[in-house]
């Protein structure tokens, strides 16, 4: 089957490859035709040298996808074949990922996909979405209170501004002034240019809480953050905890109740997502682009078609 990925633990670019096809599903696991797979920052880790997802080269990379049901094994009855699925998987019990035509899924982590819901909407959920799910439940914020989110223009961080801001949670947001106007349309309260060298200047201080998404900003974000308050980092350098403020890093995991509850507001047009779509065909360049910082704020997700 046609793939991207990696030949060998330690490539550095992907690659298109010819793989064999996936094992038939093992009980509790589901195979699934890949419509569409997103594409992240974090795929650059899945080769081997940081995020142990159980790759086992030559393999096609990729933790997120959306497609059909082929085949169910023994006591998966939650889906049947045909059904529409998305998910965020890790480990990968077949041993690589979504960028290929098919791939091995566990069936409890996957999540059906909403009436009208689109394969490419619904591949550019489960990582970024999730993420902003699992931080803010980690914040425990409530309405009413105060929330920076750094990189907030990013993919990640612009569905946190709208989960934040529907829970009636007040947000400040760093971002690049081209992306001011989306996010305050988003829900942002404040946006901030993180170009400005001097951005928690223009912050006005005693946050409740700090959600960083930008690398190196939590030591700018922690000194906003008033005393007791919370500070949950995507980017594995949180401070250590002063003034009674709760500091921490998160790892995304998945959990296919919270995304269906997701994929079911992107279906309703309650929460936006603004995916690139592109060819499998042209993975390698996708990987290198967000793995870079040039995806300008777009989900990148490869399609089959």
């Amino acid at each position: 089957m046609k793939a991207c990925g990696v030949i060998k633990a330690g490539q550095e670019e992907a690659a298109l490859l010819e793989l064999p096809e996936p094992a038939s599903p093992g009980p509790g696991q589901i195979l699934v035709a890949v419509e569409a797979a997103g594409v992240g920052p974090w795929d650059e880790l899945l080769n081997g040298t940081g995020w142990d997802v159980g790759l086992r080269p030559p393999a096609a990379l990729g933790v997120e996808g959306a497609g059909k049901v082929l085949a169910v094994g023994e006591g998966v009855t939650v889906f049947a074949v045909g059904d529409r699925v998305l998910a965020h998987e890790a480990p990968l019990p077949g041993g690589s990922g979504f960028w290929a035509e098919r791939v091995l899924l566990t069936a409890d982590h996957a999540a059906a996909c909403p009436p009208g819901l689109d394969a490419v909407q619904a591949a550019a959920l489960p990582v970024n979405g999730l993420t902003a799910v699992q931080a803010l439940e980690k914040l425990g914020l409530s309405r009413g209170e105060r929330l920076l989110i750094t990189n907030g223009g990013g993919a990640t961080g612009a569905l946190a501004v709208q989960l934040a801001a529907a829970a009636g949670i007040e947000v400040t947001a760093t971002a690049s002034a081209a992306a001011a106007e989306r996010l305050r349309g988003l829900g942002a309260t404040e946006v901030v240019d993180y170009h400005d060298p001097d951005w928690p200047a223009r912050v006005r201080c005693g946050l409740d809480a700090a959600l960083v998404i930008a690398d190196g900003t939590a030591v700018n974000a922690l000194p906003l953050v008033r005393d007791g308050g919370r500070l949950c980092s995507l980017t594995s350098d949180a401070p250590p905890e002063v003034r009674g403020i709760t500091s921490g890093n998160l790892y995304v995991e998945p959990n296919a109740a919270q995304l269906g509850r997701l994929a079911e507001q992107v279906g309703a047009g309650t929460l936006q997502l603004a995916p690139e779509p592109l060819p499998l065909s042209e993975g390698p360049a996708a990987f290198a682009r967000a793995t870079t910082g040039r995806a300008g704020g777009r989900k990148l997700v490869l399609t089959s078609a």
